[in-house]
């Protein structure tokens, strides 16, 4: 299991409030049968207009994303969090969010904390002033630092536990006792045939 506790990168600012799903990740990329390959197409439509975030060579390498309020917010595919998490985002720390896309990031280990409005301006100035400031989510101490800011950050609890118990990497807690799933699974009538049962 992969236990969510400490992300420490330098951080990308996204201005702007009610960002939705389909800025993130338009509609037409979503027929892919897999999340491979999503992370070229992050903004797609809002990148062509030139000057984005994501595009500025000052953020290449972020993994720490800051943003406004009501992040995610519209439809709610689970394509969002996916591809920002495969273009290199490791925690979000923002004003706030739908919370369709927190449950999706949840899902991924993909950690999406509140900070006040006030700190994530500072954070956000800090960053465009200076790209190599390194931006420590912590969420054990439900702290957000860089820069000269130290913040208290919020999640809720149920959240929190799951990212740093590895709770929320069902695929790792299926690793970790794969003896036990088998074991379990051989028990299954249908994993045996219908005709033992008689």
């Amino acid at each position: 299991m992969t236990h969510v506790v400490r992300i420490t990168g330098r951080a990308l600012p996204l201005r702007g409030h009610d960002i939705d799903t389909d800025r993130i990740i338009p509609a037409r990329y979503l027929k892919a049968v897999s999340f491979e390959g999503l992370e070229r197409h992050v903004f797609a439509d809002d990148r062509t207009a030139g000057g984005h975030p994501f595009d500025d060579p000052r953020y290449a390498g972020a993994s720490v994303l800051l943003v406004n309020r009501n992040f995610g917010c519209g439809s709610s595919r689970e394509h969002a969090p996916q591809a920002l998490q495969r273009w290199g985002i490791q925690a979000v720390v923002g004003e706030g969010y739908s919370e369709i896309f927190f449950g999706n990031a949840v899902q991924l280990g993909l950690p999406c904390v509140t900070v006040p409005p006030g700190a994530i301006e500072q954070l956000m100035a800090a960053v465009e002033q200076d790209p190599l400031t390194t931006v420590t989510v912590d969420l054990e101490a439900l702290t957000v630092a860089g820069a000269s800011l130290r913040t208290s950050a919020d999640m809720p609890a149920s959240a929190r536990d799951a990212l740093t118990s590895g709770l929320w990497d069902g695929t790792g807690m299926l690793l970790q006792n794969l003896d036990q799933v088998r074991a379990v699974a051989a028990r299954l009538p249908y994993t045996r045939g219908f005709a033992a049962r008689g």
